[in-house]
């Protein structure tokens, strides 16, 4: 059994919990928070964006810290969650691997190049696995999408564009603070990226036009160039629809022998091919939670086997960030820009 603690129990820390509890190899047997009233149960503060009314819960066997330290010094946990704010990240981070822990650190892996290196490096010499919650290939529209690229059983990817757009979030102070998360074009954007690196691989060069308010890219649409041969793609994401509009995302891939199609508003994956006709494929449940516990099994299975977790790899994470400031970049200059 694999036991976890969780470092950061706002919305994504929650939603960590409560995915981890459908676990079969690992459970939560410590939490960290600086709020009392969390550490007594009472999560009724942690409202996000999707997932269950938050309430109170249970925490019968699970040991309440108020300090990271504790959380750290405590010998029985075998991984440590880290579901704070971006910018806590790194520094959280490196002292977990430093105390012998295994980490899952949510997306993104930090707000630096650097930072994101350092943390690499500092797992490779501790010995211990540095996982990144990148969760979206868990979701079974995208794990579906990535399955049938990667897979090659529709052929070569030629083409595709991907879209994620969302009202400016209000529902955390800490997510709207661009100082904390990088902004949208980060926070938000970084989903893409990683998808991007995921069923593409890392392009040569960016180039990318957008909305930028007080410093900060809200909005951009990207082309990712992969040079002759490669796949010609594209996304559009930030934080620019109106409070009224609900979230979209989804993607349209273009392959050899079929075209992938999902959206959010109201379009199912669907599956077109060469004879004319198309298929929606049955996809499960659809519950966020499941995807999450997915994910969170994932990071579980790579501790119990010693083995990374392909979708959870910090490397894949790192090219995911640098491909979003190399975006910024290109937003603010007008130029392309080289990975």
């Amino acid at each position: 059994m694999v036991r976890i603690g969780i470092a950061g129990i706002g919305f994504m820390g929650r939603i960590h919990f409560l995915a981890a509890s459908r676990l079969a190899n690992g459970r939560v047997t410590a939490i960290c928070s600086r709020d009392p009233a969390k550490r007594a149960g009472d999560w009724t503060s942690t409202r996000g964006n999707f997932g269950p009314e938050p309430g109170r819960v249970e925490l019968t066997g699970v040991k309440p810290y108020a300090s990271y330290d504790e959380l750290l010094g405590d010998p029985t946990i075998d991984l440590v969650d880290i579901c704070t704010v971006t910018d806590q990240h790194a520094p959280m981070a490196l002292a977990a691997l430093r105390a012998g822990k295994h980490v899952l650190v949510e997306k993104a892996i930090s707000l630096t190049e650097a930072e994101a290196d350092q943390m690499v490096a500092t797992a490779r010499a501790a010995g211990k696995l540095l996982m990144v919650a990148h969760v979206l290939p868990f979701f079974p529209e995208f794990k579906f999408a990535a399955n049938a690229v990667r897979s090659g059983v529709h052929g070569k990817l030629l083409s595709g564009h991907l879209t994620r757009v969302i009202s400016r979030p209000d529902w955390s102070g800490d997510i709207g603070d661009a100082g904390k998360t990088g902004g949208p074009a980060v926070d938000l954007h970084i989903h893409d990226t990683h998808f991007v690196g995921l069923i593409g691989g890392r392009p040569k060069a960016v180039s990318s036009s957008g909305v930028v308010s007080n410093g900060v890219v809200e909005y951009l649409t990207t082309n990712y160039h992969y040079g002759f041969g490669g796949p010609a793609l594209s996304c559009s994401s930030g934080a620019v629809a109106m409070s009224g509009r609900a979230f979209v995302h989804g993607y349209e891939l273009y392959l050899e022998r079929a075209t992938l199609s999902y959206s959010s508003a109201g379009l199912p994956v669907t599956v077109f091919t060469p004879d004319g006709k198309s298929h929606q494929p049955n996809l499960g449940s659809g519950d966020a939670i499941d995807a999450f516990a997915e994910e969170i099994g994932a990071a579980v299975e790579a501790v119990r086997t010693g083995h990374e977790a392909d979708m959870l790899s910090p490397g894949l994470a790192r090219d995911a960030l640098v491909m979003c400031f190399r975006e910024i970049e290109s937003v603010k200059t007008g130029k392309e820009v080289n990975l």
